[in-house]
């Protein structure tokens, strides 16, 4: 299949806001409440957002100039005003509210009462945060950083948290955030969202405090096997270390079908065995089946 090459200067703004849009997803969002100077209400998302830093803890979203006719968007005027935003995050109960939250309400228009989200006071700034919102920021606009001065350039919002309300509806019996509960959205390209529910979520152990061996360090056979996916090789590779001589032919010594397969030289029934075992978890007996023929 043929690879497509653009150079962003030779297509037209709209047709590369799309492109951006699509290929750079998932996007977290950020629901910005604000104030303007007379105390007007301002609720809308954005979904150039992520965090920054932790240690100070800063949050970042941009609400871009409109490609279409190079006007500004109200959250930018009011965080410009006063120096507030409280940024709420999004979740699957509250996406069909949010999503009418977007539509482009005069100034004045409070998108509360348009979406049926419900305001509630803030601590520490004016503006009010989203009751349903599983968790909200109040933040301090410390910096914006304008992009351009055309249509689609962005505006980056640099927002210190000041304080942080979590609601205990999506907490654990630890009192941390459970992922699963959360029921997080994120945004796509053109109308797609994306739901992080139990069944699109999984886990993959960190190389953080220990060092993987490195698809490099793994027997050839593998690297080169048309049954192993990359993701497969990546989760081997994330082993701390290679099997001893011993532990190898003590594993291959309990199991007649290994032997053969080891016998015989026979890396296709080898390679779906350590698929296997991947899937089930399994990465001890995944990486002994690995090393079991080098």
């Amino acid at each position: 299949m043929a690879t497509r090459t653009l150079d962003p200067q030779e297509i037209e703004v709209v047709q590369l806001h799309g492109l951006l849009l699509s290929g750079v997803a998932p996007r977290p969002i950020a629901l910005a409440s604000t104030v303007d100077r007379e105390g007007n209400v301002n609720l809308s998302p954005f979904s150039f957002f992520n965090v920054f830093s932790a240690n100070p803890p800063i949050l970042i979203f941009s609400p871009a100039r409109r490609v279409r006719d190079n006007t500004t968007k109200h959250t930018l005027e009011n965080a410009l005003e006063t120096k507030e935003v409280v940024i709420n995050t999004v979740n699957f109960p509250m996406v069909e509210q949010m999503s009418l939250a977007s539509t482009e309400y005069n100034k004045g228009v409070n998108e509360f009462a348009k979406s049926g989200l419900t305001a509630i006071p803030s601590v520490r700034v004016k503006a009010p945060r989203v009751k349903e919102s599983p968790v909200s920021f109040e933040c301090a606009v410390e910096n914006v950083i304008a992009l351009g001065d055309q249509g689609g350039a962005g505006n980056l919002i640099i927002a210190k948290v000041v304080l942080i309300h979590i609601d205990d509806v999506y907490t654990n019996k630890d009192g941390k955030l459970d992922t699963i509960k959360l029921d997080m959205v994120a945004r796509m390209g053109e109308s797609w969202y994306t739901r992080a529910n139990e069944a699109a979520l999984f886990e993959i152990p960190k190389p953080i405090f220990t060092q993987g061996i490195g698809v490099d360090k793994l027997p050839t056979h593998v690297i080169k096997s048309d049954i192993l996916t990359g993701n497969n090789l990546g989760r081997l590779g994330n082993a701390e270390k290679i099997p001893s001589e011993k532990e190898i032919a003590q594993f291959i010594s309990t199991d007649d079908s290994l032997k053969k397969m080891v016998k015989d030289k026979d890396f296709y029934a080898l390679h779906c065995r350590i698929r296997v075992y991947i899937k089930e978890g399994n990465i001890t007996n995944a990486i002994l089946t690995t090393f079991s023929i080098k």
